[in-house]
């Protein structure tokens, strides 16, 4: 039965995170290609919060924000793959990286260089920091998906109900734990690099001044980490 306090307290709740949707929209919009506008992000994050107002339960445990925050995410990132901004070629480029790091790395057995890299490739190191730059694979993951280290589920998973099978389940707490393992593996910058970008929640600008480098060098130091990933993880595609 339609009830008029529960539209108005969506309504409430619409306007009270509205500001959590640009906020969101703002941090992600640094990992999207220039053809992507931040009001398309912002719109889509809209979608994702209306979405949580509509079924949040505060019987799960989790916070309204928490919910909302993961909701506005998906929403947005599901926009941007349906829309594919990223051109064949960069995506072409991006297996080549993967690639060149994951034969490097199997022939030496420690962190592929960037200059090694860029020599396995045949093109100078400049020219490899400006496929990095191009990349936009570097969502590889979303830490707020990973299990917490008791092995209990996220407050994401709490709220979302997902009734998957025990083969899925099992499938993807063996991938969470390969994922980690792999984290743990890369060298200290690009595990700081993402620790500040999705534990902190910094933005590319911020982490550049943490670290003392250019807002573009951070950029590189990301999508590297998440070649690196792709390239250790290449078993599970």
């Amino acid at each position: 039965m339609y009830n008029p306090q529960d539209t108005a307290s969506s309504n409430d709740l619409i306007q009270q995170y509205a500001p959590l949707v640009k906020r969101i929209a703002h941090h992600l919009m640094g990992r999207m290609p220039a053809s992507v506008l931040l009001d398309d992000l912002i719109q889509a994050g809209m979608i994702g919060l209306l979405e949580a107002a509509k079924k949040y339960d505060a019987t799960k445990g989790a916070s309204f924000e928490t919910y909302a925050g993961i909701r506005i995410r998906g929403s947005i990132i599901d926009e941007v793959r349906r829309g594919d901004w990223t051109p064949r070629s960069v995506h072409r480029n991006g297996r080549r990286i993967n690639e060149a790091i994951k034969k490097i790395e199997g022939e030496t057995g420690r962190d592929a260089s960037d200059s090694e890299i860029a020599a396995e490739m045949d093109i100078s190191v400049a020219e490899y920091h400006d496929l990095l730059k191009d990349s936009v694979e570097s969502r590889l993951f979303s830490f707020e998906e990973l299990t917490s280290s008791d092995g209990e589920d996220t407050p994401g998973q709490q709220v979302t109900g997902d009734d998957l099978g025990p083969s899925i389940h099992g499938e993807k707490n063996a991938f969470k734990s390969a994922l980690a393992n792999a984290i743990t593996t890369l060298p200290e910058r690009e595990k700081l690099v993402l620790a500040l970008y999705y534990d902190e929640e910094l933005n590319l600008k911020e982490i550049g001044e943490v670290l003392g480098v250019s807002e573009s060098r951070v950029s590189q130091i990301h999508s590297q980490a998440a070649h690196r990933l792709r390239g250790r993880l290449r078993d599970w595609q």
